[in-house]
């Protein structure tokens, strides 16, 4: 198994820098399932927070590329039945990729509830606002 680092992520879907896309994608496309890439919770948040801005991409346009993800067999996504919930979650939440899998991997660790001092992203990620 190969772990991959955002910046393999983002070039292989943007394909916007044809020397490095067409690395990401040779390396993506070599993945089978007896051996894997494995992408880490980190690099799907960071893969987002690029995608939405630098690329400004939709929010329904990321959701298609986090669950393609899910869904191929030749990537393995760590706690991928976490990012699982935190897609649907953020697919029809107002809230950030990243404020979602916070609640999602809080909840998956059996936490009675996530807090947050952010009033943004405590209702829309199902978080508690913690103030006084």
């Amino acid at each position: 198994m190969i772990g991959l680092d955002t910046n393999i992520l983002v070039r292989y879907f943007a394909q916007d820098e044809p020397k490095q896309s067409l690395l990401a994608t040779n390396l993506i496309e070599s993945f089978s399932v007896a051996a894997p890439g494995f992408i880490t919770l980190v690099s799907l948040a960071e893969l987002v927070w690029v995608m939405r801005g630098s690329y400004n991409k939709t929010k329904e346009d990321t959701v298609a590329v986090l669950e393609d993800l899910l869904h191929t067999t030749e990537i393995v996504i760590e706690n991928a039945e976490v990012v699982a919930h935190t897609v649907r979650a953020y697919a029809g939440a107002n809230a950030d990729f990243a404020d979602c899998l916070i609640e999602k991997s809080a909840h998956h660790a059996h936490c009675t509830h996530t807090v947050t001092l952010d009033s943004k992203a405590a209702k829309p990620a199902g978080m508690v606002l913690l103030d006084s």
